[in-house]
């Protein structure tokens, strides 16, 4: 019997599966009708979002959760273009997707067909790499490849346009060991032993060390790298806000995360220190000034990446290593003695005992509350993701986590509707822990179409909407620094989110009062028939402190409310 002949569309479903795809977030449309047609008979599941914004972002939160690629399918046109704020946000933070689009019929490129967009054009700055198929026999190589793309080196989304007639035709190319064709794309090589002695020479001598550990730790697994190597040097340790749980925040060594809305004992260790080692940060403009020189002034700077376009793109560090973080620390640490920190610890414990995060608990119902009182309830253990804005802030520096990848936030790109879709990616990814998205009453209402989603699957997600009916962090700015003239930031017209909530049959509590919040969390937690929304109606004119003013160094920290205006600083962004 002759074998069956296979389509492109079924043969890209069975490469995925190959890949041990579990689930597909997307919508459809027309141009990709045959992808979705496939996936009838696929084992693969797939989640129907409201949106495909929503959709990225889902896919995302499964991907920084599970450390799989996530994968995301829409249709041509306004479906592929409406997926541009995911795959952005995705490659800011360097995370690893899969992006399929349907496309319209190859004879009508470039011919303004129904629902045709440039799509390769338009994400072209966004993505890793992307691909728009043009023979069915192509899809088994280009699947291959994008997976390895996607995942290795400095991660990030990768984009597939798969025009209906190449989805449609038949495919007779073998569906494995694909071989790859990729001559532009290369991982660095390993540092010679010359180099990693010359980098492990620079310490000698340092008695004020900071390692400052970011997301690219994350990547590499480098938990246990980074512990061992803050206790060898006994060093104290901050961390990128992304990079939260690399190192265990309960930690002698451990002060919290740093820049604008970091710690305050963070931020001045960074003005103090002799020299910072950066391990996957990209020394970014909420860690660095404007004017870099100010940056740790008289410290000597260290920095291991990845990404060789990191090394000397803010600044131009003593020594650096391009690699892996954690094949790289596995090799230096052996090189290294400790160093005589005492005076420093000293100083060091001696600032967070002086300068605590702290909040008010009297005048109405403060936002620092309930998520302190949810980080205790949840002692570290949950997943917690959020939208950008002041709750981000707030939630950084009340949750403490001991482990990487309980805390899935949008840093480079700081984009609002994030935390609930990507919360809804999380729990498909980890569906035994407990997700809390914690997200303001504005980012909420840009992805709340999402309800649908989580409601039909009954994900146990807590959604805590901190709702002070302002854009919260806008407001703020524009009081301290724009003469209090409000413009634009007043969420006048806010829903009810309990009622919004049970119009989807979705359980809601509510939180008015400071004595209700440890109550009225703990029914919340123990409720797990489906999602749920806590709506915290907390004061309206809360603002977030420590904070460095944008374009500032560390030693421009305001560690509390100032009595007048602050001056905006120039070249702020």
């Amino acid at each position: 019997m002759s074998k069956k002949s296979i389509n492109g569309a079924e043969a890209l479903i069975k490469c995925l599966e190959n890949k041990g795809v579990e689930y597909i977030f997307g919508y459809p449309g027309g141009a990709a009708i045959p992808i979705f047609d496939a996936l009838v008979d696929s084992k693969i599941k797939l989640i129907l979002t409201r949106h495909e914004q929503g959709a990225t972002h889902m896919a995302d939160g499964y991907a920084r959760a599970t450390g799989k690629v996530g994968v995301v399918l829409v249709t041509s046109g306004p479906g592929a273009t409406n997926t541009v704020t995911g795959i952005f946000t995705a490659q800011m933070d360097s995370v690893p997707m899969l992006v399929l689009t349907g496309q319209t019929i190859t004879p009508a490129l470039g011919k303004d067909a129904f629902q045709e967009a440039d799509v390769f054009g338009i994400t072209a700055p966004l993505v890793k790499h992307s691909y728009l198929v043009k023979n069915p026999n192509d899809i088994p190589r280009v699947v291959e490849e994008s997976f390895y793309i996607a995942s290795t080196g400095r991660p990030g989304p990768v984009l597939i346009d798969l025009p209906k007639d190449i989805t449609s035709a038949v495919c007779t190319a073998a569906l494995t060991n694909s071989e790859m064709d990729l001559p532009g794309y290369s991982l660095p090589k390993d540092p010679t032993d010359a180099e990693l002695d010359a980098f492990a020479a620079v310490f000698k001598g340092s008695k004020k060390p900071l390692l400052l550990i970011g997301h690219g730790a994350v990547i590499s697994r480098a938990a246990k790298e980074v512990k061992q190597l803050a206790e060898l040097l006994c060093a104290p340790v901050t961390t990128t806000i992304l990079a939260k749980g690399i190192f265990p925040e309960d930690h002698e060594l451990s002060l919290g995360f740093l820049g604008m809305h970091g710690t305050a004992y963070a931020n001045m260790a960074v003005s103090e220190c002799d020299l910072i080692f950066s391990i996957g940060s990209r020394w970014d403009d909420r860690i660095t000034p404007a004017k870099i020189e100010r940056f740790c002034p008289t410290a000597k700077k260290l920095h291991i990446d990845i990404d060789p376009a990191e090394i000397n793109k803010i600044l131009v560090p003593d020594a650096s290593i391009v690699g892996d973080a954690k094949a790289i620390l596995k090799r230096l640490i052996p090189r290294l003695k400790p160093l005589k920190t005492q005076d420093w610890i000293d100083t060091v414990v001696r600032n967070k005992k002086r300068y605590p995060l702290k909040y008010k608990i009297h005048g109405g119902l403060h936002a620092q509350h309930v998520l302190s009182e949810m980080n205790e309830l949840t002692n570290g253990n949950a997943i917690v993701t959020t939208d950008v804005g002041q709750h981000q802030m707030w939630a950084a520096q009340f949750f403490n986590f001991n482990l990487p990848d309980r805390w899935l936030t949008s840093g480079g790109a700081g984009t609002m509707g994030f935390g609930f879709p990507s919360a809804i990616g999380a729990q498909f990814g980890c569906p035994n822990d407990v997700v809390v998205a914690v997200v303001g009453d504005g980012g909420f209402q840009m992805t709340e179409c999402e309800l649908s989603t989580a409601a039909i699957h009954k994900l146990p997600i807590k959604i805590l909407i901190i709702d002070n009916k302002y854009l919260g962090m806008v407001r703020q700015w524009q009081e301290l620094f724009y003469d209090d003239r409000l413009s634009g930031v007043d969420l006048v017209g806010n829903p009810d989110f309990v009622k919004l909530g049970e119009a989807y049959g979705i359980k809601g509590f509510r939180i008015k009062r400071p004595a209700d919040v440890k109550r009225i969390l703990k029914r919340a937690l123990d409720y797990n028939e489906g999602p749920c929304i806590i709506h915290a109606e907390v004061v309206k004119e809360g603002n977030v402190f420590p904070m460095i003013p944008a374009g500032g160094a560390a030693s421009d920290m305001v560690i509390e409310a100032p009595k007048r205006k602050m001056e905006k600083p120039q070249g702020s962004t």
